[in-house]
């Protein structure tokens, strides 16, 4: 391993859907020899980033940059502004959504790494013009030790006046 950088609007560009939520691979864990790894997260105004979800090999830590991103973790629910720092530690359900009027811009780091490569499958199975490829997310949660919790999403976007993705 050696020292690199990865200058503002470098990195491989990943999209979800409709655009909802771009990411921006900064550091994939080859790089780190497995400890960590580091996304930049665009989630735009009044989307669902991800419903309650609980991961079982990585902890996650968000830090804001602008916007405001509101994440749930276990039963707190936390407001995060720029500048705020979040830790969602592996094995806590949490979910993460932009309740605002202006796209939420975040740093994501993952460790240890390995879940930075789950943003490339993602894109594929969640088109930006239909239904998501469920059978196919099912098999990636599996991969991934992730438990997703879909029935969660309907209560998060009433409650939190969130946009429904297209194609749901």
């Amino acid at each position: 391993m050696g020292s690199f950088k990865v200058a503002a609007g470098e990195g491989t560009r990943l999209t979800v859907g409709a655009g909802e939520l771009q990411t921006i691979q900064k550091v994939l864990g080859e790089q780190t020899g497995g400890s960590a790894a580091v996304a930049e997260h665009v989630l735009a105004s009044k989307s669902l980033g991800s419903p309650i979800h609980t991961h079982h090999k990585e902890h996650e830590i968000s830090y804001v940059l602008d916007g405001t991103i509101t994440v749930q973790v276990g039963t707190d629910v936390l407001e995060a502004g720029p500048g705020t720092t979040v830790f969602k530690p592996k094995g806590i359900p949490h979910a993460f959504w932009n309740a605002g009027d202006v796209p939420a811009r975040f740093i994501e780091i993952f460790s240890p790494a390995g879940f930075e490569h789950y943003f490339e499958e993602l894109g594929e199975l969640i088109p930006p013009d239909g239904p998501p490829n469920f059978e196919g997310l099912a098999d990636l949660w599996a991969r991934y030790d992730l438990h997703m919790d879909m029935a969660s999403m309907p209560r998060l976007i009433m409650e939190n006046a969130l946009n429904m993705p297209p194609g749901m």
